[in-house]
This record gives structure tokens, C-alpha cells and sequence, in this order.
């Protein structure tokens, strides 16, 4: 698949992800929850939805579907990004408020996607 064609489908998938964690971000801190557990929470409903989807349409191969060392390896890379966007997030509901974290989250995770769309095409779905 070309680079240009795996672009659009990440970017697409991207954006599922992104509404699914932030969306449950502002819920759960709404609700009260700690900013950090609820970013938490939110990246780990948005990267179900992005492993399954990017596995199988985004870098997908005809002969594999995601299998247990593509899991491992997104594991290592969701579990980096994860430790940057929530230390990002929470620093700043710490600094600035509650709804400028809410505001930053799709600044922090947009800056992570990038390094993202690299090791999961050449690391991550290999």
C-alpha cells in the first residue's frame, strides 16, 4: 500500500481515535475522575479502536492480521505515548485549569500521532 494511500487511512482512523479518548477524557473528568486516570482511560478506549482498524485497513498485508507480536509492539508504543500525553495533560490541568487541558489534548495527541504513523508503519504492523 503506498505511503500516500496509509496516510489518509491513518489520518481517518486518527480521528475516530482521537474523538473516542478525548470525548472520554472530558466525561470522566467532568464526572470527577482524576485528569490523569480519566486521559488513561480515554487512550485506552481510542487505541482498541486504533490497533484493530489500523491493522486491518491502515497497514494491513495480505498475508497477517495483527497477530501477538504486533501487539507487543503496539503495547510498547501506546504505552510511551500514553506516559507523554497524560504527563502533558495532566501538567497542564495542573498549570491552567481543567478546560485548558481539555483544549491541549488534541494539541498533545496530534504532536504524538505523527512520531506514531513512523513506528507503526516501519516497527509496529512490520
Amino acid at each position: 500500500m503506498s505511503l500516500l494511500r496509509q496516510g489518509r487511512w491513518y489520518i481517518a482512523i486518527g480521528i475516530a481515535q482521537w474523538l473516542l479518548d478525548w470525548g472520554a477524557l472530558v466525561a470522566l473528568s467532568h464526572a470527577g475522575v482524576a485528569v490523569a486516570v480519566a486521559n488513561v482511560a480515554g487512550r485506552v478506549a481510542g487505541a482498541s479502536l486504533g490497533f484493530w482498524l489500523n491493522g486491518a485497513i491502515t497497514f494491513a498485508r495480505e498475508d497477517a492480521a495483527p497477530r501477538w507480536r504486533q501487539a507487543l509492539r503496539f503495547g510498547v508504543l501506546w504505552g510511551s505515548n500514553t506516559l507523554l500525553s497524560t504527563l502533558g495533560v495532566t501538567w497542564v490541568a495542573t498549570a491552567f485549569g481543567l478546560s485548558w487541558a481539555w483544549l491541549a489534548k488534541p494539541l498533545v495527541e496530534g504532536l504524538l500521532a505523527i512520531g506514531s504513523f513512523v513506528v507503526s508503519r516501519h516497527w509496529v504492523y512490520r
